[in-house]
């Protein structure tokens, strides 16, 4: 999406304010009516409705329909990626549980994972994996899925278990070299990568260690008893041929993944793969799932229900039934539905010019260097709020604020730095951004549900804006900064 939309003249604080208010006042209503179903249509209609709003507003301010259409367009062709990814995953889901790889994950996991340490192991192998491979989206898809199975088995909370998942698994794709949104906050504040990732390290580091010492602190009380534990073995032996092999497919994903092969054509592939594994491994499964045809078309069949249509689990153990009979392409529409309707909104209020006067507005109330940290914060949360996309989050005011850092005699690496804490690190916190969207659809958790427990995301926005206040760790600007950021003005 453009970034170089300037607000029309005619703009006031009243009529960019219209659109921003009417989506709050609706979201709210949204929640109060439906709690935690509101994602499932009645967010979306808010978003639909805000978006015809900020269109209205756009049309007083001399922008013609046809602009503004072309915005909410633009928009949603930006989240044509993430909707790919995102079906995607759903056919991995599918493919993984009838292959046995999520059942082969839960069988070995509950055997290796200690209950009683259960949220801080899974909160630090997810970010162990995240920072070698750059992605928190596909942590949350491939060993997220497991970790869910094994919190289930475990009978702890899932909202906990999703919220250290995402913690761990931000933290790792924040520090990574090979994250988009690490390398896309360096190049947005022309700073350089390793640097950037090195300035980084004095918000991330104290956050995530109060993170997971907040998660091993939170009892298991409630976790399941060593013979509950046994008879789910025992279901999933008698459902799956269980073996150390099944494990390959995640192997491969993550072995894709590390080697710079683009998320859909890998998650793709780790699918199909699962679809192999399931043909050679389980065929009775299979049979199961295809239904009243037999032979190798009912393995074909069998097959490609798992892809658009998941695994259905009759075990006769209840529990099981309900962890296992989730995925496939058809389980992600609603969230595409979602993400479609906010990423048009998002594109309207750019095209407008909404966002960018909102951004202005914002920096003309800094007063102190404590108080420009604070407003990158919000900034970069409101725009994840109403754009619905980290990258847009990052972008947008790393352009703009560049400027405002030099005046105070700060390096670009304040606002890189700042930049991570916040637009990245909270646009999981979203149930209707792009990333919340996805980690709720991807783990089965409402985003509302696991926000409390994301632990890191929650504190390191409020450790950036400490620094700010008590100038700590904050880098002053050197004399070829100053050079370097005038030559490219």
């Amino acid at each position: 999406m453009s970034t170089s939309n300037r607000p029309p003249k005619n703009l006031t604080p009243l009529l960019a304010l219209t659109p921003i208010v009417f989506l709050v006042s609706l979201l709210a209503c949204s929640v109060f009516l439906f709690g935690a179903d509101s994602s499932y249509g009645a967010n979306q209609i808010a978003l639909i409705m805000a978006t015809f709003v900020a269109a209205l507003v756009g049309l007083r301010a001399g922008i013609s329909w046809l602009t503004v259409q072309e915005g909410i367009a633009e928009g949603i062709a930006m989240g044509l990626g993430p909707v790919l990814i995102l079906l995607s995953v759903g056919m991995l889901i599918g493919t993984w549980i009838l292959c046995g790889t999520v059942p082969a994950m839960i069988y070995y996991g509950v055997q290796v994972l200690n209950p009683g340490i259960f949220y801080a192991a899974s909160a630090a192998i997810c970010a162990i994996v995240a920072i070698s491979i750059g992605s928190s989206w596909t942590v949350a898809g491939t060993l997220g899925i497991g970790l869910m199975g094994i919190a289930g088995s475990f009978e702890l909370s899932p909202a906990i278990t999703a919220g250290a998942i995402i913690s761990g698994a931000y933290f790792g794709d924040k520090l990574s070299p090979l994250s988009d949104t690490t390398n896309l906050a360096a190049a947005a504040t022309g700073v350089d990568l390793f640097d950037h990732i090195r300035h980084m390290l004095w918000t991330t580091v104290p956050s995530i260690t109060v993170a997971l010492i907040i998660f091993a602190l939170i009892g298991s009380a409630d976790a399941g008893t060593p013979g509950e534990i046994e008879r789910l073995k025992y279901s999933l032996a008698a459902e799956f041929n269980i073996g150390i092999h099944l494990l390959l497919p995640l192997l491969l994903m993550l072995g894709l993944v590390y080697k710079r092969v683009p998320a859909y054509p890998a998650i793709v592939v780790s699918a199909l793969t699962g679809a192999l594994f399931a043909l050679l491994f389980q065929p009775e499964a299979v049979w199961r799932l295809a239904g009243d045809i037999d032979g190798g078309f009912g393995l074909f069949k069998g097959v490609w229900i798992s892809l658009f249509d998941g695994y259905s689990s009759d075990s006769g153990n209840e529990f099981l039934d309900q962890l296992l009979s989730k995925g496939g392409m058809s389980s992600m529409l609603n969230t595409v539905w979602l993400i479609v309707c906010a990423l048009g909104l998002g594109g309207a209020l750019e095209r407008t010019g909404i966002l960018n006067y909102l951004l202005e507005l914002a920096l003309k109330r800094v007063k102190s260097t404590g108080s420009l940290i604070t407003t990158t914060v919000l900034t970069c949360f409101g725009t994840n709020v109403l754009a619905a996309d980290q990258f847009i989050a990052v972008a947008l005011p790393g352009r703009m604020y560049r400027k405002a850092y030099e005046a105070r005699g700060l390096s670009p690496l304040n606002l890189s730095r700042t930049l991570e804490d916040s637009a990245t690190i909270t646009s999981a916190l979203i149930p209707w951004n792009t990333c919340g969207a996805y980690m709720s659809a991807t783990l089965g958790v409402a985003t509302f549900s696991y926000a409390p427990y994301a632990f890191f995301n929650l504190l390191c926005p409020l450790v950036a804006i400490v620094y700010g206040y008590t100038q700590v760790a904050l880098k002053p600007i050197e004399d070829e900064e100053r050079g370097g950021l005038a030559e490219a003005a």
